[in-house]
């Protein structure tokens, strides 16, 4: 005997293939959905189908925009020698929470990842390339993270870069603060250890 109806286990389904929301939050968030007024529902519906059909990569940065253009990349404010290279619009995000960066960016939309079928091709290093021909760019920052596919593209990337001569350098990475030492990973510990500062 079915617990619910097509529609709804339809519903479930579509949420659960969300990520990081398993089967019982899609369950509370399709009751939810059921329990909001027409009104919000609509509403909720305009805002998945708007952003879908506004909302696309920045002809500059690949970042996600509304323009053609970014308002970061069109700010006359940002500093246009330095481009900080990211793996997701969500990681801009988090640089820009800072307040303490003021170049540019790029997002590649992803890693190299054999494993996973994704090739250089499939992200977005040849925009990046694109942009460091007229010499205005003097350092890349390579913002990957510290996974094996992150290192693995940073390194692409930077010998794609180099002949250009434009200076790479890549995020320090170390021990979190209010971590144990002994808890890190020597991958952890050489990071810290090679962006060690003097004080």
């Amino acid at each position: 005997m079915a617990v619910f109806t097509p529609s709804l286990e339809n519903l479930i389904d579509k949420l659960a293939s969300l990520p990081s929301v398993g089967r019982k939050s899609a369950q509370r968030l399709a009751f939810y959905i059921l329990g909001m007024s027409s009104d919000s529902v609509t509403s909720f519906i305009e805002a998945i189908t708007n952003a879908r059909a506004s909302v696309h990569k920045c002809g500059v940065c690949c970042n996600f925009t509304d323009d053609e253009i970014c308002p970061i990349c069109s700010s006359k404010e940002r500093d246009n020698s330095v481009i900080c290279v990211v793996e997701d619009p969500r990681d801009v995000i988090a640089f820009e929470k800072t307040h303490e960066y003021n170049g540019l960016y790029h997002v590649l939309h992803g890693v190299i990842s054999p494993m996973n079928d994704i090739s250089p091709e499939d992200i977005c290093i040849k925009e990046l390339i694109a942009r460091l021909g007229d010499g205005t760019v003097k350092e890349v920052i390579m913002a990957t993270n510290p996974t094996v596919e992150g290192e693995a593209t940073s390194m692409y990337i930077s010998k794609l870069i180099k002949p250009l001569g434009v200076e790479v350098s890549r995020l320090a990475y170390g021990v979190p603060v209010g971590a144990d030492i002994e808890y890190a990973d020597e991958f952890t510990l050489i990071r810290a250890m090679e962006g060690r500062k003097l004080l």
